[in-house]
């Protein structure tokens, strides 16, 4: 396992939000300088890069020998993952800052224009799109034919995979800029404001739901001789993380894993409890990635950290020479995670 030494870092031409992604031996990320660079993952090397039209704040996805990946431009792009080659993009028309899936010959992504997008993969044609009426910060999850993801408009969204229904519009009374996570048909996501929720993904919304469902609660309040409310559609249960989340649950066996303020968080999710926090000096905008027994986060305070899965107790840290808002992914023994200061740090 890691042990927060430094391997090797490689110099870009702006902040990195992007978090790295490996596969084949190759990492790949974007930056600020408004490219995509795959390096070799032992040497640091670069193989390729490619300039886009803005900022490159989405995580790309390798599938099939094909890097998707969304920019500030307001574009999704394919590339050949050996050459950096265009295959073919998709344009929107503001910015892609979430990270696409890509499942079953499908990419889905949401972008600023308010939009849920599903295309071809391999052709980039346009399958649906879904207006929800609020900027797409959220990346989408996919499981059993079902897109989860947040909006900007205080919703999340079940969604049919392969024609865009929606299967469930779930008020989440703050915008969703986090990414959700699901086990089998339950997909927890966490709003702006700091609370989780877990929400069945089996379920669905009655006839007009958002539309009556307040006058309901107001005829009800005032005492009048009406059946009390139901919780909405979907609902299974809530938890309060903080004052700010925009750090995604990561699940790992019967735990949830959660940035929130300037903690990390540890949730047991059969008792749906904290099991542990462990503070950082900084916000914790970073998303966990757990391997073995750690947890290793990053934090606005520019340092890396892993974290004891059982205790919560700090391992070691890593410090680089700006705020982290990328987050880590562990591949091969090795952590990679981008700073503001413009580098991709491999740390072993």
């Amino acid at each position: 396992m890691p042990q927060g030494i430094l391997k090797w870092a490689f110099t870009t031409g702006g902040p990195i939000h992007s978090s790295p992604a490996v596969a084949d031996g190759t990492v790949y990320f974007g930056s600020r300088d408004g490219k995509l660079y795959a390096l070799d993952a032992t040497t640091g090397e670069k193989r390729w890069e490619f300039l886009t039209g803005s900022f490159v704040e989405s995580t790309p996805a390798i599938v099939g020998g094909i890097v998707y990946f969304g920019s500030n431009d307001g574009a999704l792009y394919a590339l050949d993952a050996e050459s950096g080659e265009m295959v073919w993009q998709f344009r929107t028309p503001y910015p892609i800052m979430t990270s696409p899936a890509v499942t079953n010959g499908m990419v889905f992504f949401g972008s600023d224009d308010y939009s849920v997008y599903a295309l071809d993969a391999l052709s980039g044609t346009r399958l649906w799109r879904l207006d929800t009426l609020g900027p797409v910060k959220s990346s989408p999850a996919v499981s059993k034919g079902i897109v989860y993801i947040g909006s900007g408009a205080e919703y999340a969204y079940a969604i049919n995979a392969i024609d865009g229904r929606v299967r469930l519009r779930f008020k989440t009374y703050t915008p969703v800029f986090a990414s959700p996570a699901v086990i089998d048909r339950t997909a927890f996501f966490a709003n702006f404001n700091g609370y989780l929720y877990a929400v069945d993904g089996n379920a669905r919304n009655w006839p007009w739901e958002y539309d009556l469902r307040p006058y309901w609660i107001q005829v009800w309040a005032f005492g009048l001789p009406v059946p009390s409310p139901p919780p909405q559609s979907g609902f299974l249960w809530g938890l309060r993380l903080g004052r700010v989340v925009t750090s995604s649950p990561v699940l790992a066996s019967d735990s949830l894993y959660i940035g929130a303020d300037n903690n990390l968080l540890a949730i047991d999710l059969k008792n749906r409890q904290k099991l542990w926090s462990f503070r950082t000096q900084g916000a914790v905008r970073s998303t966990p990635a757990v391997a073995g027994n750690t947890v290793y986060i990053g934090s606005e305070d520019g340092r890396l950290y892993a974290v004891d899965i059982a205790t919560g107790k700090k391992l070691w840290d890593f410090v680089t020479g700006a705020t982290i808002t990328s987050s880590p992914t562990v591949a091969g023994g090795t952590v990679y995670i981008g700073s503001h200061d413009g580098k991709l740090y491999a740390i072993r």
